[in-house]
């Protein structure tokens, strides 16, 4: 068996960011930018009035009360052609051009106008409400780095520096092939020996969630031909996910049925070249990875627990590889321990468990007593799952741990 880390390293090496693709605005949320976006304009243009008020020279009104001249208007879209000399103020709303001359604003509340004469009851600082050329952005600058995931903000933002379209990175293509004679769609007749099948639609939600495409192949029975035939389903995909069939079994038909392939002719099946099977991790230990001819392959254990977990360690990655997100290297999250944990064997472990605040504030979780990796209801009432490395000692209540938030982003399991 490898290490977490290792298959981590090995399965996201295999993977290079997708090429570029073109959308508008409108469909550009939650996709990974591709280029920078980079300021076709400045903004503002000019400097502009932050209030509604006059437009004054500063020194004018340094003794108040101060009268003034009015001597036309600046409304947002329009600007004062003139001047604004000594003396003299200027009609100004939100968004409208200073006008030459003028150096400060004050806000309408400040002052009182009788006919064309403005009195000035607050001395105004010099710049007071004036929002100067460029105070948001300058023509050249870059807004936005490529390999950001375009939040509801950086639209907005590519829309104010003049951007109607963007480069972002295809979405990878997923393929999802679940496997076994025991398992059946959800809402199909359900035999004394079967189960509902639950990995392939959870697997294709972890994959929308991840930015990715998922391609449901459907469910191959245990034999040789059901599988290659199937499995022909991910041709052009970008990954190939199996679920089941990977571990020792007489009925683990996966490694048999790909290996070999059938033959170089047109339309013959590939073969898969194995990379690695076993993981030194709990859940999800029978982990395999390769490529099926030219689709990369991460062939997950059947367990719905393990699946969802594999999943996330290392199909999320692989699909953040080729949209070109580049790996988080902020320090992992922690909790204190609620309960005491026994010595760890020698695979790492991910369990289920639950957050809340304790008395000091502090995170706290609570692993449930039972983490048995077919319990899908767990892995949906739990929080977080806490990380336990290799051979690790006994752990106390109130020892802090790794953990995995579940809860919505960056997890969205």
């Amino acid at each position: 068996m490898i290490s977490v880390e290792e298959a981590l390293r090995r399965i996201t090496a295999a993977f290079r960011p997708l090429a570029a693709e073109q959308v508008g605005l409108g469909e550009a949320l939650g996709r990974v930018l591709a280029e920078d976006v980079v300021a076709r304009l400045t903004q503002p243009p000019t400097a502009v009035s932050a209030m509604d008020g006059y437009a004054l020279r500063a020194a004018d009104a340094a003794k108040v009360p101060a009268k003034l001249r009015c001597i036309g208007e600046a409304p947002a879209g329009q600007a004062f052609e003139g001047r604004v000399g000594p003396g003299e103020a200027v009609r100004i709303f939100t968004g409208g051009p200073v006008p030459e001359g003028a150096n400060a604003v004050v806000m309408q509340e400040d002052s009182e106008r009788e006919g064309d004469t403005v009195t000035v009851k607050e001395s105004p600082r010099e710049g007071q409400f004036v929002r100067p050329r460029g105070l948001d952005f300058s023509e050249g600058e870059v807004g936005i780095r490529a390999g950001k995931v375009l939040s509801a903000r950086d639209i907005g933002l590519a829309a104010a520096m003049n951007h109607p379209w963007l480069m972002v990175r295809r979405r990878p293509r997923v393929a999802i092939l679940a496997t076994g004679d025991e398992i059946v769609m959800p809402g199909d007749p359900v035999g004394p020996n079967q189960i509902v099948s639950s990995n392939g639609p959870a697997l294709a939600a972890l994959v929308s969630a991840s930015g990715g495409v998922p391609e449901l192949l459907g469910i191959a029975p245990d034999s040789v031909e059901a599988l290659r035939s199937m499995a022909a389903g991910a041709r052009g995909a970008d990954l190939l996910v199996t679920s089941g069939g990977a571990s020792v079994g007489d009925h683990d038909l996966v490694q048999q049925a790909l290996a070999a392939g059938d033959g170089d002719g047109p339309g013959a099946a590939p073969a898969l070249s194995l990379d690695f099977w076993r993981v030194a991790m709990r859940p999800g230990k029978p982990l395999m990875f390769g490529r099926y001819g030219d689709t990369p392959l991460i062939g997950v254990p059947g367990n719905p627990v393990s699946s969802l977990v594999c999943g996330l360690l290392y199909v999320r990655p692989a699909i953040e590889r080729m949209l070109g997100i580049e790996p988080r290297n902020e320090a992992p999250a922690t909790a204190v321990l609620a309960a005491a944990l026994g010595e760890n064997d020698r695979r790492q472990d991910y369990l289920r468990a639950t957050l809340r605040r304790n008395g000091q504030g502090e995170l706290e979780a609570t692993p449930f007593e039972v983490q048995d990796s077919s319990m899908l209801s767990r892995l949906t009432h739990a929080d977080c799952l806490i990380v336990r490395a290799p051979h690790a000692p006994p752990a106390q209540a109130g020892d802090r741990v790794e953990i995995i938030p579940l809860a919505g982003a960056p997890a969205n399991i």
